[in-house]
């Protein structure tokens, strides 16, 4: 004779979420960059902590921590300073990258660049100085 459990089974918690929630009730998402569009511009500092992505235009300094990349439509004139900037539209200005700087097929760039890691891609343009690799 055969014995069955006759026990419901107990409804699994809810799962708790992988950021904490903010002081300000939101929550950090690692999920999509910010995005400034195609069409918009923007006069001043923009300054940011995580990753964003500008497809519009910027004419002053980009000012961040995180990762920026610069779409197809976007373009920059002024300085950009960012842990990592990938490029794909255009920039007239100096960058600086505290880890990474890549230059994408397609892209101009009309400045000087100084990070550690660089790489440049055969149908970039690139006109300036680079200073490649970490201080001594």
């Amino acid at each position: 004779m055969a014995m069955f459990s006759t026990r419901k089974a107990e409804p699994t918690p809810p799962p708790v979420p992988a950021t904490p929630p903010q002081p300000n009730g939101s929550s950090i998402s690692a999920q999509s960059p910010d995005f400034l569009s195609s069409g918009v511009s923007i006069k001043g500092t923009v300054k940011f902590r995580n990753e964003l992505v500008i497809d519009g235009n910027v004419e002053g300094s980009i000012d961040s921590t995180g990762t920026l990349t610069i779409a197809e439509n976007g373009f920059i004139r002024g300085e950009v300073s960012a842990k990592s900037v990938k490029l794909r539209g255009r920039v007239e200005g100096n960058i600086f990258a505290s880890e990474r700087c890549e230059l994408l097929a397609g892209c101009t760039l009309h400045g000087n660049i100084e990070a550690p890691r660089f790489v440049v891609d055969e149908n970039a343009t690139f006109l300036g100085s680079a200073k490649v690799g970490t201080p001594k």
